[in-house]
Parts: structure tokens; sequence; C-alpha cells
């Protein structure tokens, strides 16, 4: 039987922290870095992840220090 799970998880990062996660895989964005993370811990059938506050990309991040 599958089993759907759904949560809510909010974390801090620091700036370079999170830089060096997305550059180590290739520059994805946030969500795909957990989804990731999380399959290699536990080996999903489908994973969903989406950032509903915060950047999401490098991108995003450089924007919101003031950089793009």
């Amino acid at each position: 039987m599958d089993v759907t799970i759904k949560v809510s998880v909010g974390f801090s990062v620091s700036e370079n922290s999170l830089e060096d996660a997305l550059a180590e895989y290739d520059e994805i964005n946030v969500s795909g870095l957990l989804r990731e993370i999380i399959d290699k811990a536990i080996a999903c059938d489908e994973i969903s992840c989406k950032v509903v506050e915060g950047p999401d990309s490098l991108e995003a991040l450089d924007a919101l220090k003031g950089g793009g």
C-alpha cells in the first residue's frame, strides 16, 4: 500500500551554506535540492517540494541581497 505524507518544514540557513549546497547539486533550486535529499534518504516514488517563502534559487538569493 502506498502512503502519501504532506509536511510543512521551515528552516534557516546561512547564505554561504545555501550557495555551497546549490552549487554542489549543479545550481538546482531549493525545491530540487530538498527532493534530492529526501529521495536519497528514503527512496520515494514521487516527491513534490515547493518553496512558499524565501529564495528558491541562486538568482533569487542574489536579488534578495540586492545583487540582481
